[in-house]
């Protein structure tokens, strides 16, 4: 019986383990993961979390691979406007909430467009990705998200 009792507990501790790995593999600076309804998609993201880097953002970039996007991060959650000024792909804009929770996707953003994309809602955060992989991958309003440098008090999918 005392075997028996050694291996349960060393399968559960290997168990612990791995999960850990990976919850941890899965926070890590420079990927961002989205539950959505096809599953679990993991991006690549460049961070912009100044003025500068948000007003720059995606412009001039004339190519990027699927597994590559960009996510801004706003110090305070509040509505937010995007235009496709001097941007040169289409995109699709995440528009995350304070829990990782996506509220709005705004499909196909249209290269060089000055009209305003808005948020319609307060929100923390914006990933941009390829246009049409939204729809492609399942993220929908409602999709979970998780990343290392958003808020993880009172969110829906922690690190």
């Amino acid at each position: 019986m005392g075997k028996r009792v050694e291996i349960t507990l060393g399968a559960a501790v290997l168990a612990v383990l791995a999960l850990t790995q990976s919850a941890l593999a899965a926070c890590q600076p420079g990927k961002i993961e989205l539950a959505g309804e096809k599953g679990v998609v993991t991006f690549d993201v460049a961070v912009a979390d100044d003025f500068q880097e948000r007003a720059r953002g995606l412009m001039f970039v004339k190519e990027m691979a699927d597994s590559q996007g960009m996510l801004f991060i706003y110090g305070v959650t509040r509505p937010v406007s995007f235009w496709m000024k001097n941007t040169y792909i289409p995109l699709d804009m995440i528009f995350i909430d304070r829990r990782g929770v996506v509220k709005k996707v705004h499909e196909n953003a249209v290269p060089h467009d000055v009209k305003a994309i808005s948020s319609d809602v307060p929100i923390r955060s914006v990933l941009e990705i390829n246009g049409g992989l939204a729809a492609k991958m399942g993220i929908v309003p409602g999709t979970p998200v998780r990343h290392v440098d958003l808020p993880q008090t009172g969110v829906a999918w922690p690190c």
